[in-house]
């Protein structure tokens, strides 16, 4: 095993500063089996290596993306080792390219929300409140209503 007191090797508030996770959720995560790079240095104090803060960003990706605890956890015990890396980059290119279709949505909802504010822009430099806009809608439904109403009474 690696010296886990090398200067390298930063201690679980450190890591939680430069991944924005919080410690409760780092010890989580090992407990989970998400990361399996956590060494112990003397006291039992948990010390991350290089590798270790890399790959608890990759875990931070993978989730972010909407991967599921159960295919990271699966990805972690795939073990290492030229067996394993075929699996391991086909797991990879399959969530790159859900990614990627992620991100062809959300660039359609930006275009709808943009185009929503350019909407709401331009109603009020004409002076209009949204409700203004819609207005004979919600004359025809109060409408509507009414007669509803007396034909029932």
């Amino acid at each position: 095993m690696a010296d886990s007191s090398g200067p390298d090797r930063i201690g679980i508030r450190a890591v939680s500063e430069l991944t924005g996770l919080s410690i409760d959720t780092l010890r989580w995560y090992e407990r989970e089996g998400l990361l399996p790079l956590v060494e112990r240095g003397p006291g039992g104090r948990r010390r991350y290596s290089p590798a270790a803060i890399r790959f608890i960003r990759l875990v931070q990706a993978l989730r972010r993306t909407g991967m599921s605890v159960d295919d990271v956890r699966a990805f972690v015990r795939m073990g290492s080792g030229l067996e394993w890396h075929d699996r391991r980059t086909a797991l990879l290119e399959q969530r790159a390219a859900a990614i990627e279709e992620q991100i062809g949505q959300l660039r359609q909802d930006l275009a709808v929300v943009r185009e929503k504010i350019a909407h709401h822009r331009d109603l009020k430099r004409r002076g209009l409140d949204c409700e203004d806009e819609i207005g004979t809608t919600r004359t025809a439904r109060a409408t509507r209503a009414t007669r509803d109403g007396n034909e029932h009474a």
